[in-house]
This record gives C-alpha cells, structure tokens and sequence, in this order.
C-alpha cells in the first residue's frame, strides 16, 4: 500500500469539498502551512505541518508531523526532534543538481520522513535515491503535480516512492490519487484442479497477449472460459526446440476468454489492447500487473480442456491445439496441453463473486 498525502496549502474555494473527499477515500495525511487549517481534522489522519517558505511557528498545534527545509527554516530535522519530542519530524529536499541529489540520498537514508521535489522531468534522480534508501526504514514522499506522475512515481524502480504528495486541482483528484496508490493488485490462493477430459474441437482464433514485461519461469496469467474458473497458462519463458524463448509472451487461449486484469476486473482477450492491464500470477499466487504492448489474434486448431476442483466445480479452458502450448501444474511443473490426460493436476484460481461487465458482483449468473 502506497501513501497518500493531499497538500491543501494553495486550495482555493474548493478546499473544503476536497478536504471531504480526502476523508471519504481515507488518504493518508494532510499537509498544510498554517496550525489553524489541521485544527478539525480528525485524529485518524496524520496532520502534516510543511511551512514552505515561511518561518516555523512556536506551537505545532495538532501536527503530528513537521517537514522543516534547514536551508530555509535554519534547523536540522535532529535539532527540531530534540526540542519537539511530541511531534515526527521529516525533511524537505528539492533536487535540482548533484549536490542536492546527494542531500536527498542522505535524508532518505536517515530521516523518518524525506520529501522530495524534483525540478526536472526524468525520474532517473528518483531512481538513484530509492536505491540509496533500499535499506532505510524512513519513508520517502515524492511531490507530483498530478496523478498522472503519481502512477508513474508509484511505480519507478519497481517499488517506487513510498509516497505522494499532491495539490488536487479540482474535485476527483484525491479519489484517482487514491486509486493510484492503491494499484498493487491482491495476491490470490490459488486451486489444484484435476484434468477431466481434453477435447480437440477444430479451428478458431487464438489470443498471443504480448506484454512489456518479462514474466518469470513460474509466471503466467490466468484464463478460462467462465469467469468463476480460470486456469494458469504459463508464458513462453522456457525453452522450446523450434523457436526462441519469447519471455514477454503468454499464448493464452481463445479469444472468448476471460482473465484478470487490473482492479479485480475481468477482460476478454480479444478486449486487450496496447496499454491494457493484466494480472501476472505465480505458482504461489504472488501477483503485479503488467502492461500489454500487443495482441496478436490468428486462426489455430484449439483444443478444450476440463478441470474439476476438490469441490466438484468445473472449470474449462480453450488453447491452442499445440504442444507448444503449456500450463502451470503445483511447484511450477509445465505441463504441455496436447499431453494432459485426465489425472493430471494443474494450477487456478476460482473467483467467488459472479461478473458484470467485467467487474465482481454478487449476483445470480449461470455460466455454461
């Protein structure tokens, strides 16, 4: 989980309704320049003071963290900690050159809080102090001048910066910062399903989803025909005697297909597109989503496989009639699908909540 911090130092008329909208998706911290604006937030948030630009007041109010600029303020985080015990205390930085940059990296590697405003556009300096903080217990706060640059600061470096700040421009903004934050998907307890049958049923089209992603050997994604019963198809990340490993690729069935893709939502496979999301899952069920850069739909000969779970629900699966083709059975065993005979054993996943257009719902639904 990604922290929110919603900054109302230069809200407007709007200050109010964004302030309501903060406490409805429960962002994390407000931060404000004044003792007055965190008076009557409740004590659930954490109640940031950052006085940028101006001096910083004798009494900290209901503050629960102070952000202090020694250049600015003329004190170090330490020396206000000392005089303030009552109160967290982080550090601003702006990094503008290199020995800025090295001002950030010592704050991320000693400071309880650190936040950071980069000046120019690439998120390489950002790189360089998440690294530097790979063992710190502080926690980094990077500003972002919109939740555009929050997902993407939520995502550098694969872990990303421990936070956001940000000034909602209007109404909206606070719950699509929200959201961001919180794009990590669940990890899911998947299911040991027993082959039941295969059946070679003629010609039909196919999905290839080519991702931006290198999955790992353990790694697929998981799809079915029905929305209750997936199975995990794994990419072509092992080796293969008539073609070169393509580690970015999952075939991953008919093009009716449903799978998992970012927000719990399911999507077809002939939906996906460049720049859709899906759900990578491992044979442990650890999952993140990655980014589809194609989809490459052909006629193939297909093949329908049937799977049983230890509670007698059965799940169905439509591949390409290929032994190329493969699936994930437990400790990440690849099975290849023209093989499988009834008593094998592979990996899936079975979604308790029915669909609509996409989304979980608890509904009546027949799947046949």
């Amino acid at each position: 989980m990604k922290i929110s911090w919603l900054d109302i130092r230069s809200l407007g008329e709007a200050r109010e309704a964004i302030l309501q909208e903060a406490l409805h998706h429960r962002v994390e911290a407000v931060v404000a320049d004044e003792v007055e604006q965190l008076k009557d937030l409740p004590p659930t948030i954490t109640k940031v003071l950052f006085p940028q630009g101006k001096p910083l007041p004798e009494d900290f109010g209901d503050a629960t963290v102070v952000i202090v600029d020694p250049d600015k303020h003329g004190v170090t985080p330490a020396e206000l900690a000392l005089k303030h015990p009552e109160v967290e205390v982080g550090r601003f930085v702006e990094i503008v050159d290199a020995p800025t940059l090295e001002d950030a990296c010592e704050s991320a590697r000693t400071e309880k809080w650190s936040v950071l405003l980069f000046r120019d556009p690439t998120k390489i300096p950002l790189e360089i102090v998440i690294a530097a903080a790979a063992r710190a217990t502080g926690s980094l706060i990077t500003v972002a001048q919109d939740v555009e640059e929050a997902e993407i600061i939520f995502g550098v470096l694969e872990h990303g910066s421990d936070g956001v700040m940000m000034a909602p421009a209007k109404v909206g903004d606070t719950a699509a910062l929200k959201r961001a934050a919180e794009a990590d998907v669940p990890n899911l307890n998947l299911t040991e399903l027993r082959i039941v049958e295969t059946t070679h049923i003629g010609m039909g089209e196919r999905a290839c989803v080519d991702t931006c992603t290198h999955f790992r050997e353990d790694e697929g994604i998981l799809v079915g025909s029905h929305s209750k019963g997936m199975i995990l198809c794994v990419s072509e990340t092992h080796p293969l005697p008539y073609m070169p490993t393509r580690p970015f690729r999952v075939n991953a069935g008919a093009i009716h297909s449903y799978t998992l893709g970012k927000d719990e939502r399911t999507n077809y496979l002939s939906e996906l597109k460049a720049g859709s999301k899906v759900t990578a899952v491992d044979v442990k069920g650890n999952t993140r989503l990655v980014t589809v850069g194609r989809v490459k739909i052909e006629s193939r000969p297909l093949i329908s496989i049937d799977a049983e779970a230890p509670n007698g629900q059965r799940v169905n699966l439509i591949l390409q009639d290929d032994w190329h083709v493969r699936v994930l059975g437990p400790n990440g065993v690849v099975l290849n699908s023209t093989e499988l005979k009834p008593g094998d054993i592979v990996l899936g996943y079975l979604p308790s909540e029915d669909r609509h257009v996409g989304y979980p719902i608890d509904e009546f639904c027949l799947e046949k």
